[in-house]
């Protein structure tokens, strides 16, 4: 399988093997929605070859990614050592979260996770792809508890979801007390429906107080700023 090295719109270098999901929109897009605080400790669940935790490095963080699939994880300890950042790859199945990380030890998750259940599609994708995009390996509720588990109370998460299925996301993150505090849709136009749902929860507290942000469009000079940062 060919590996490519990609820049990042940072300047951060990634690199991929066509056996695993490329750098796409939704990282790119959850990297620019979230917004750790200062010096926050901050996990990538499910981070694949490292695309969001690069796109959302900086110096002050002090970032962690997890994956199941060795292979990816090896390119993202790849692309950790050629930019000579400092960001921990960890190597687990999330649904162990208390055997891999302490309870209450992160400020911010962030989650680009499977979309699609288990059944969905007629035909079948590569093995690493498939748990990258199918809930085969993990479902949401497994996503959330992982989440809730490592976030302290008054700690939040930001997720990139398909809006059919927010509901379901929604559902899992309010069973562990995962209150949805910021929502923005994703559409290629302002007259398509949209294509992708950006979520921030907060762990803990009143489920009043959401903010729902101004469409995302896909044709906008903010896109375009985004992919240029």
């Amino acid at each position: 399988m060919a590996q490519t090295t990609e820049r990042l719109p940072n300047g951060l270098l990634l690199h991929q093997d066509d056996r695993y999901f490329k750098l796409g929109q939704d990282s790119v897009l959850l990297s620019s929605f979230a917004r750790p605080r200062r010096n926050a400790r901050v996990l990538d669940l499910c981070c694949g070859t490292g695309a969001l935790a690069l796109l959302l490095y900086r110096p002050d963080l002090r970032m962690t990614g997890l994956e199941l699939q060795e292979g990816a994880l090896a390119l993202f300890r790849r692309s950790i050592r050629d930019n000579g950042v400092d960001i921990t790859a960890l190597q687990g199945d999330l649904r162990e979260i208390r055997t891999l990380l302490p309870h209450g030890s992160m400020d911010y998750v962030v989650c680009n996770p499977p979309y699609f259940d288990r059944n969905a599609g007629k035909n079948a994708p590569a093995p690493e792809r498939r748990a990258a995009r199918q809930d085969g390996t993990c479902t949401v509720e497994d996503l959330a508890v992982a989440c809730s588990f490592v976030l302290h109370t008054g700690g939040k998460a930001a997720f990139v979801f398909r809006p059919e299925r927010m509901w379901t996301l929604l559902e899992a993150l309010a069973r562990v007390r995962l209150v949805p505090k910021r929502l923005r849709f994703v559409h290629q136009t302002a007259q398509a429906v949209p294509s992708a749902v950006l979520v921030e929860c907060r762990k803990g507290g009143s489920a009043e107080g959401l903010s729902v942000e101004p469409p995302l469009l896909v044709q906008s000079e903010e896109y375009n700023k985004i992919y240029k940062k």
